[in-house]
């Protein structure tokens, strides 16, 4: 199965899985599905990932994270910039997700970065997607 928009694939696998109620989800791996993961265990949206090495480009095992009545951490997700129409931004331009209860994922010159942090560093870069 060929994918043209790999990180829209990415959200909407994490996103199916904890409808599904599943405990892990298995992505195909690549480097910047793994800066996202990175991300989103650091911010608090799932428990825990792991690179699976195997004999074409790996593995991403991402364990999914669930409240005391089962529902997932994440509660939405946006793709904003696609590979038919990307989005750039300053660091003044960053929007805020839910009033900063959410975070945007931003790839700028300095790595893959939340909001946050790409507006303390006084950075702009590509709007990945939003999560919340």
């Amino acid at each position: 199965m060929v994918v043209s928009d790999t990180i829209a694939d990415f959200l909407n696998r994490i996103k199916n899985g904890q409808k599904a109620r599943f405990d892990k989800v298995d992505i195909p791996a690549s480097r910047v599905k793994a800066n996202l993961s990175r991300i989103l265990k650091d911010e608090g949206y799932i428990k825990n990932f792991k690179l699976i090495k195997d004999d074409k480009q790996g593995i991403l095992r991402i364990h999914l994270k669930y409240d005391e009545n089962r529902e997932g951490a994440i509660t939405g997700t946006k793709r904003v910039s696609r590979p038919g129409r990307r989005v750039y931004v300053g660091h003044e331009e960053i929007p805020r997700v839910m009033n900063g209860m959410g975070i945007c994922i931003i790839s700028t010159s300095r790595g893959i970065m939340t909001d946050r942090e790409a507006r303390k560093e006084h950075i702009g870069g590509e709007l990945l997607c939003s999560v919340w």
